[in-house]
């Protein structure tokens, strides 16, 4: 990649400011639309929506200049792409974010499908997860291209199945790589340190899910004839649940490895607050809250199957099964981990019971160099954007195609940035983007690619 400057111009910064204030209302109203649309990726929900979402997206991204398809794979859902070619020895910046989003269950204060704005945030499902990143990524090209055509390449890739794994990334990887191939790619689907305060993400767990199932007899019997000697199923769940944690909470499952500590570390209050902990619950674990959240294991139930109270009768249950969530850290093969954590579960089968384990979704880790030149041109961009440096910080969650373009693009630089902040909600009840969060966050991608294409 050329060498680009490294400081944005006062001058610049203050115009493409003008001008993203400008366009911001427009920008907005854009998102509010997109919002509207319930494009829930989840097969148990009307498809008819996503595609409808990505119509929508395409639409979008043709105003703002790009040359757009909207494209999928055999069993995938719609994804768009819009390009605009790089002027001679500039780079090619792939500018991603998604249009899908998550269900929204109960517990909403607003309907999650109409946004609302409450104290400078915007409610509703997608406000940040991720459809901030699609209009950060349209605000920036509109910005820019009221400013003077940047002689930076961009291709926009918004895909539509990241919120159930992103199952046939990889062959929409193989099938448009050309299409897809840049100098940097630029993630949008992560967080900020905090309000007034921006971050780069420089490194991301891998996931493993499975399932478990204890067994102990070929169907229910009768808990007074036969309960005593025989332990019902989701007793002996339980029991095997808890052997996956010690007495301080940390992961007890041998052969899971940790990375370094973080440099930095998270603020016990803040990060009540944000977890919306109950008073008296602490937190649990040995060493920094960072560490827990970024660089160690994490595993969590997410699931159980087990006769609920309302229907439930008296017979020994036969059966019971539960979903695990493994967080892998940085440095950890996730099939390494998986076969740790399936012979610690067939290790710790309590009284004999039949343990049988099924498979899920598997997703690797990963670490961004943080001192290439585009993450140098990142940070200068993020501080003019702010008034304040950014934070390099890791996330406990894990975008498992991040590795997938990492390999299929070794040379380019990944940047992984925020359109959410701690209090955002991605995935539960009352999700919510800071409005004047976002509209910097704008300015500072209109700032980058300015930056990589001087």
């Amino acid at each position: 990649m050329p060498t680009m400057v490294s400081v944005p111009d006062p001058r610049r910064v203050a115009e493409l400011r003008g001008r993203v204030h400008d366009g911001w209302a427009a920008l907005r109203a854009d998102l509010e639309a997109l919002v509207r649309i319930p494009s829930v990726s989840n097969p148990e929900f009307d498809q008819a929506q996503v595609a409808a979402s990505a119509a929508a997206v395409a639409r979008l991204l043709a105003g703002a200049g790009l040359d757009v398809q909207t494209l999928q794979v055999a069993g995938g859902r719609p994804a768009v792409v819009g390009r605009r070619p790089a002027a001679p020895g500039a780079p090619t910046v792939l500018l991603y974010a998604h249009h899908d989003v998550q269900p929204a269950a109960g517990g909403w204060r607003t309907d999650p499908f109409d946004p609302v704005e409450v104290d400078g945030r915007l409610y509703g499902r997608g406000t940040a997860d991720d459809k901030a990143g699609i209009v950060v990524h349209l605000g920036a090209l509109r910005a820019l291209g009221l400013a003077g055509q940047p002689g930076v390449g961009v291709t926009v890739f918004v895909e539509g199945e990241e919120e159930i794994g992103s199952p046939t990334f990889g062959a929409f990887l193989a099938a448009h790589r050309d299409r897809l191939a840049a100098d940097v790619i630029v993630v949008a689907d992560s967080v900020n340190w905090q309000v007034g305060v921006p971050a780069l993400t420089t490194s991301l767990r891998g996931l493993v899910d499975l399932v478990v199932e204890v067994a102990v007899a070929a169907q229910p019997v009768h808990s007074g004839m036969f309960g005593g000697p025989v332990l019902d199923a989701v007793t002996l769940l339980a029991r095997l649940l808890a052997t996956l944690h010690d007495e301080r909470g940390d992961v007890a499952v041998a052969g899971l490895r940790s990375a370094p500590d973080p440099t930095v570390d998270v603020d016990p209050a803040r990060f009540r607050a944000d977890a919306q902990l109950l008073d008296g619950v602490p937190t649990v674990g040995s060493g920094p809250l960072a560490a827990h959240l970024w660089t160690r294991p994490a595993l969590a139930v997410i699931g159980l199957d087990a006769p609920v109270v309302a229907t439930s009768s008296n017979v020994v249950v036969p059966a019971a099964a539960a979903k695990l969530s493994l967080r892998v850290p940085p440095g950890q093969d996730p099939a390494a981990a998986r076969d740790a954590l399936v012979a610690h579960l067939h290790d710790h089968a309590p009284f004999g019971a039949r343990v049988r384990v099924t498979d899920g979704e598997v997703g690797r880790p990963f670490v961004a160099s943080t001192d290439s030149p585009a993450m140098r041109a990142a940070r200068a961009a993020f501080t003019a954007a702010w008034g304040h440096p950014p934070v390099d910080v890791g996330i406990g969650a894990s975008i498992p195609f991040v590795a997938d373009l990492a390999e299929a693009y070794p040379d380019a630089a990944i940047l992984v940035t925020g359109v959410e902040d701690p209090r955002s909600a991605a995935h539960g009840p009352n999700e919510s983007v800071h409005l004047g969060e976002l509209e910097k966050a704008v300015l500072a991608e209109a700032l980058l690619l300015d930056l990589l294409g001087s």
